[in-house]
Parts: structure tokens; C-alpha cells; sequence
């Protein structure tokens, strides 16, 4: 359940006589404060949800229709291809144990367990294949992504920033997969969630909402670092306001005289950090929490194949390694300088990855807060380093929304007029690009 921001209780009221006001009666109102703040924060998020819904399902129908005239069906499209095949084998099946060093097996370790587990659970009490839940599983999980995409940008800038944000992040050129059996909705929304708690220094939820991200995809480290860093700020902070001394009180006795030959009186020490124990705390036991979740997959891995780089064993059978974004580069220069009719899907990916680095550090001149820098930096670290395949690249940089943030910005600013047509483009553009990769590239997104 995502974190929610305290609200304010209730005093009876203790004037005496016939003004005196009566015990609240049970309903809405007599909810306590977490949950008062929750549907709140849900109506707040109402324009929002209904913007980002109306975008996904633009580009459903131009699939469905795209799909018809090829005299091909819906949902096996968004259900059953690519990664989502893997997922399900491990949610039927669980986890191989055959790993050949040598060769290359594709082994299923390359996936993290947390949303093959959620569509086994969900799938164990609800009618309908696996491949369908995984689906609903995902339209769910995208849902709760764009609340908690506008909770981020409600918090730092408005609703009307929020609500565009969330917009925003339905319309990428690659959002369709947002609404296929993929992992990157229940990614998206473990990391919106966890920065939201940050951002309201709810640390505990952050760090169990890290955890469970962690668990999900590998770029989870790039969450673990977002909430890691910004816990050793908050403490750092916490400590430098604790050493700096109070001013001197006018009515306080006269600081002792120094007697000859008599050693001074040490120094009083600084303030403790005693009068917030309790939110050290909460800080460290969310920077503690926070990696659990990677690092036990990790771990977990490499005890079963008997070697302590097992998963990294088994991403190099994928081909896929970090090279510090040699690879990247190559491709790069190859797509954009030397093939006269290059494949458009992988331009896109390109100019996605262009872009999203330029939105970065539009993001840094912003001065965006610690923990969602963090993020988009590590995240863009983890995947143009990576010296693996190029094509699924921009589909691992949809968690990164905060990269968004600046467009939000501009787009919310602008002339209403203005901010629909953008809006729209960018929802059209998607709903095209969608289709095009499902059909007509044809390859894994």
C-alpha cells in the first residue's frame, strides 16, 4: 500500500455547556488520518489516473485495429511474447538449475522473482490463464505508477504539474509496454512510491518499497542508491544541525570565570542527536532495508550455481555486462552517422537515450531533489553502461520519470492551448510508435 503523509486529528471539543460539540459519528470522517490522507491524495490524483488511462487506451485501440487489419488477435500481442514468456515459465515452473559456463543457455536466473511470484499468487485465486493475470497484473501496477508519478510531482510542484507528469510518462514512445506482461509497471511504481516516501521522510516505507523494487528488476540498485544516499544526507544534516549552538539566553547565569592555576571547565557538549532519536531511527533502518531485496537475488543465485558472481555469470550469457557504455556508443555512432536506411524502432531508441540524458541535466540545473537525481543518474549509469543488446534500452529507462520532470514543468507553464496540443502529439506519437514496434519491427521492445 503506498506510504501516506499524516494528517490531522481531531480534538473534542472541551467548552462547556450547550455549545459544546458533539462526538463525531462513525464514517468518512471518523477514518483515521493515514487513510483520510490516502483518499485525499486520491482525488487529488483523480485527473491525473483519467488522463493517463485515456492515453494507454489511445494506444491499445490503434494496436487492436493495427492487429486487425494484419488479421492478428489483441491479446497474445500484450500477453504472451518476448520477456513475458520467461516470466510466466518461471511462474509455472520456477527457476532452472542447469547452467552451462560455456555456452549459451539463456538461462531464466536473469529474472528477478518478484512479479512472476505476484501472477502465481494473484493467478492461484482468480479465474482466467496466467497470461491474462499477468496482463491485469501489469495494468494494475502501471495504475499505481501514475498515482504515485503525480503524488512526486503533486509534492515538489502541484497537481497540475503531477497530472502532467503522469501523463507524460503513459505517452514515451515505448509506453506500451506499460500494459503488457512486463516487469516495468510494478518496477515504476515500487520506485514512485519509495521517492515519495523519501521526499515525505516516511524511511521505513522507502526502504521496504526499495526492497520489494529490488526484487523486481536488476536496475532496482539504481533505487537502493537513490534512498541509501539521500539516508547518509539526511543523517549528515540531522548531525551539522545538532552541532551548531544555540543562541545564548539572556535569563541563563553567567558562564563561570576562569580561576589562575585552575584547569578551564571542559566545553559543554554539543546537542545529541537524542531530541530525534527516534527519526535516526527511521533513517537508518530504511538505508538498512533498502538493499535487502537485490542483494539477496544476488546472493541467492550465486549459492545455487556454487560461485559468488553467479548472476553476473549468468547476465554475461545474455551478453549482457557493463562496459562503462563502449557499446553504447558504438551503437550509437553506427545508427546515426553511417547506415543510409536505418530501422526506425532502433533510432527511436537512440534519440530516446539522447534526449534522456539532455532531460538530465535540465534535471541537475533545476536543482531536483537529492533522492530523484540519484535515481536518474544511477539508472542512466546502469543502462548506457551496459555493454549489452541495444534495443530494449529506452524500455529500461521508463521507471525513470523524474527525467520528465522538466517537460512537466514547461508543458504546466505554458497556454492551455499549447499544453493540449503537446500533450496530444506526445499521446498520438506513442499510440503510432506502440503499434509500430508490436507489428511492424516485430522484435522484442
Amino acid at each position: 500500500m503506498p506510504p501516506t503523509a499524516p494528517g490531522p486529528t481531531a480534538s473534542p471539543s472541551t467548552a462547556p455547556g450547550p455549545a459544546a460539540v458533539s462526538a463525531p459519528v462513525a464514517g468518512p470522517a471518523s477514518r483515521g488520518p493515514a487513510a483520510r490522507a490516502a483518499g485525499d491524495l486520491l482525488r487529488r490524483a483523480g485527473p491525473a489516473l483519467l488522463g493517463y488511462t485515456a492515453v494507454r487506451l489511445l494506444g491499445t485501440l490503434v494496436l487492436m485495429k493495427w492487429a486487425h487489419l494484419q488479421h492478428r488477435g489483441l491479446w497474445p500481442l500484450l500477453a504472451d511474447r518476448w520477456d513475458s514468456r520467461w516470466y510466466l515459465g518461471i511462474a509455472d515452473h520456477g527457476y532452472a538449475y542447469a547452467f552451462d559456463a560455456d555456452g549459451f543457455n539463456e538461462s531464466n536466473l536473469a529474472f528477478f522473482p518478484l512479479y512472476p511470484v505476484v501472477v502465481k499468487a494473484v493467478a492461484g485465486v482468480t479465474p482466467g490463464s496466467r497470461a491474462s493475470v499477468g496482463v491485469v497484473v501489469a495494468v494494475g501496477c502501471a495504475l499505481l505508477a501514475a498515482w504515485g508519478i503525480f503524488a512526486v510531482g503533486d509534492r515538489l510542484h502541484g497537481a497540475r504539474v503531477g497530472t502532467v507528469l503522469a501523463v507524460l510518462w503513459g505517452a514515451t514512445p515505448v509506453a506500451l509496454v506499460q500494459w503488457m506482461g512486463y516487469t516495468e509497471s510494478l518496477f515504476t511504481a515500487l520506485v514512485a512510491w519509495s521517492l515519495y516516501a523519501v521526499l515525505a521522510d516516511r524511511w521505513v516505507a522507502a526502504g521496504v518499497l526499495c526492497l520489494l523494487a529490488g526484487l523486481t528488476r536488476p536496475t532496482g540498485l539504481a533505487q537502493v542508491a537513490a534512498v541509501c544516499v539521500s539516508a547518509v544526507v539526511a543523517l549528515w544534516r540531522l548531525r551539522r544541525a545538532a552541532l551548531v549552538p544555540e543562541p545564548a539566553d539572556s535569563g541563563a547565569p553567567p558562564a563561570p570565570e576562569s580561576v589562575p592555576g585552575r584547569a578551564p571547565e571542559p566545553a559543554p557538549e554539543p546537542a545529541p542527536l537524542a531530541a530525534d532519536r527516534d527519526r535516526v531511527r527511521r533513517i537508518v533502518l530504511g538505508a538498512l532495508l533498502a538493499p535487502l531485496g537485490w542483494l539477496a537475488y544476488v546472493g541467492w543465485v550465486g549459492l545455487r550455481l556454487g560461485r559468488a558472481d553467479g548472476y553476473f555469470a549468468v547476465q554475461r550469457q545474455w551478453e549482457n555486462q557493463w562496459d562503462g557504455g563502449r557499446e553504447t556508443l558504438r551503437t550509437l555512432r553506427d545508427l546515426l552517422m553511417y547506415p543510409s536506411h536505418p530501422q526506425l524502432f532502433l533510432v527511436v531508441v537512440a534519440l530516446v537515450l539522447i534526449v534522456s540524458v539532455a532531460l538530465f541535466i535540465l534535471c541537475v540545473g533545476d536543482r531536483q531533489p537529492l533522492p530523484l537525481l540519484v535515481f536518474s543518474a544511477a539508472l542512466l549509469l546502469i543502462v548506457l553502461g551496459s555493454g549489452g543488446v541495444f534495443f530494449p534500452r529506452a524500455r529500461f529507462l521508463l521507471p525513470g520519470f523524474p527525467l520528465l520532470l522538466p517537460l512537466a514543468l514547461a508543458i504546466a507553464r505554458a497556454h492551455r492551448r499549447v499544453a493540449v496540443l503537446a500533450l496530444a502529439g506526445a499521446a498520438l506519437g506513442s499510440a503510432y510508435f506502440g503499434a509500430y514496434m508490436s507489428l511492424v519491427y516485430g522484435g522484442p521492445p
